[in-house]
């Protein structure tokens, strides 16, 4: 939402360790995609102290944008909401190493076509 920190690693470790005093059970946390608005940056391992610091299972969202699945150190679940809204056969097309679907972003909540974005994505054997 446009939100940043002049610190984020620093807030991000006092928050994953103010969580565990509380007995949390798990922390959900989404990969930054930027640095700063519109500035587009794959950051993998930003979140390793946080997950290092939180006591709980920690989730992330979409951690892995390619198909390795080296993530022991960085996350206990992986969540792909939007990779599985754009490939409904994700396991398979990671199975196969087949190419991914490119979601669109302007389908992602109710729009005036309620099929558009949640129906229409190809499965691999719809792929020309």
């Amino acid at each position: 939402m446009e939100s940043g920190d002049s610190n984020p690693t620093t807030l991000g470790l006092y928050m994953a360790e103010a969580l565990n005093k509380y007995g949390i059970l798990y922390c959900h946390m989404v990969e930054p995609r930027m640095k700063t608005v519109g500035e587009k940056v794959e950051t993998p391992n930003s979140l390793v102290p946080m997950r290092k610091a939180f006591k709980g299972t920690f989730i992330v969202v979409e951690l892995l944008t390619t198909r390795s699945f080296d993530v022991l150190n960085r996350a206990d679940v992986v969540v792909y909401g939007r990779l599985f809204l754009a490939n409904p056969d994700l396991p398979k097309r990671f199975e196969l190493d087949e190419p991914l679907n490119k979601y669109d972003r302007g389908t992602f909540y109710p729009t005036s076509d309620p099929v558009v974005g949640y129906t229409d994505y190809p499965f691999l054997e719809d792929t020309p």
